[in-house]
């Protein structure tokens, strides 16, 4: 009796490695595309890979940083020959959650996804079938590959599949807001973070009209008001229809604090800016939002407005050596 141990529970790597946060709906995954550790171990080396670049000198990392909840810290990031993209990186996190990808809303899966980044010329400037050419002649990749979707050998199924299966595990809701919110534990936020967040989501400034639910998104297609002339056309690109001109995808406002610089030309550095610029009303624009209505706060309100929005970094999201090359 005295060599017995106490049982612990045995939880799964998959577990461990696909933690579902309080308050989080279970993310859906494909049919041919369910989560195993073997996948998402393959998926988290190609992301971390500059194979998949012409000239192999960027990954996916280059411009997604795990200390930045995957986002950059420039307005453009640099592709292969230091050519300069078009938009502002996202954040990364939750993108289980998404609906449709990129800022006009044009890829419905996070699959297809993939494919932009590595044939966009100002980013990866290749081609897959290449890329898929250059990853045969790689034993460990081979490997990987017939262990993670028991097929003869690394393809294009593969290779999209298995880096969507790891950007599908970035799941962040373990911030100081979820603590209080999800997980009811007191006197995690102080007086002022709470009079921050009764202002967010207060009828006052409106903010929570556009970023609410548990990923501070509702994914709609707006426009804010930030220019009266757009260089970028927006969902336009996509759709070819007016009304769109200059609307891009509500992003969301987990580790907002991190993701700096923001909106989707990278134009605002910090967070006093944004509210700034929702308080004067936006710029005269024929489709920004009708949300958008000036307001006016107290250099008191907009810093604990600000105080809030910090509450949403997830340090054990960004920290986490399982994300980390």
């Amino acid at each position: 009796m005295a060599c017995q141990k106490e049982e612990i529970p045995v939880v799964s790597t998959e577990e461990k490695i696909l933690v579902i946060p309080d308050g989080f709906p279970e993310p859906s995954f494909p049919m041919d595309n369910e989560f195993t550790k073997a996948r998402w171990e393959l998926g988290k080396k190609l992301f971390f890979d500059p194979v998949l670049s012409r000239d192999s000198s960027i990954s996916c990392a280059s411009c997604h940083f795990s200390e930045k909840a995957f986002s950059d810290t420039v307005a453009f990031s640099l592709g292969i020959d230091q050519a300069i993209g078009t938009r502002n990186a996202p954040t990364l996190s939750n993108l289980a959650y998404h609906p449709y990808f990129t800022r006009e809303g044009g890829i419905p899966t996070l699959e297809m996804q993939i494919l932009v980044p590595i044939q966009e010329h100002n980013e990866f400037d290749f081609n897959i079938v290449l890329i898929v050419e250059k990853l045969q002649k790689d034993s460990t990749y081979q490997q990987m590959s017939r262990v993670a979707y028991d097929r003869g050998e690394m393809d294009a199924f593969v290779l999209t599949r298995a880096i969507s299966t790891f950007e599908r595990s970035l799941l962040s809701g373990n911030s100081r807001y979820d603590e209080y919110f999800f997980q009811n534990k007191n006197n995690v936020l102080t007086e002022a973070e709470l009079r921050g967040m009764d202002l967010f989501f207060g009828e006052k400034t409106g903010c929570s009209n556009c970023h609410n639910d548990f990923n501070f998104t509702n994914y709609a297609f707006e426009n804010n008001g930030l220019y009266e002339n757009y260089v970028d056309p927006g969902r336009f690109r996509l759709t070819g229809q007016e009304s769109d001109r200059a609307k891009f995808k509500v992003p969301t406002l987990r580790n907002v604090e991190l993701t700096a610089p923001y909106m989707h030309d990278g134009s605002m550095e910090i967070l006093e800016e944004i509210i700034l610029h929702y308080e004067s009303g936006g710029k005269d624009y024929p489709n920004k939002s009708g949300l958008i209505e000036p307001f006016t706060l107290t250099e008191t309100e907009r810093n604990e407005l600000v105080l809030f929005l910090k509450t949403l970094t997830d340090e054990s999201f960004i920290n986490n050596p399982l994300f980390k090359n």
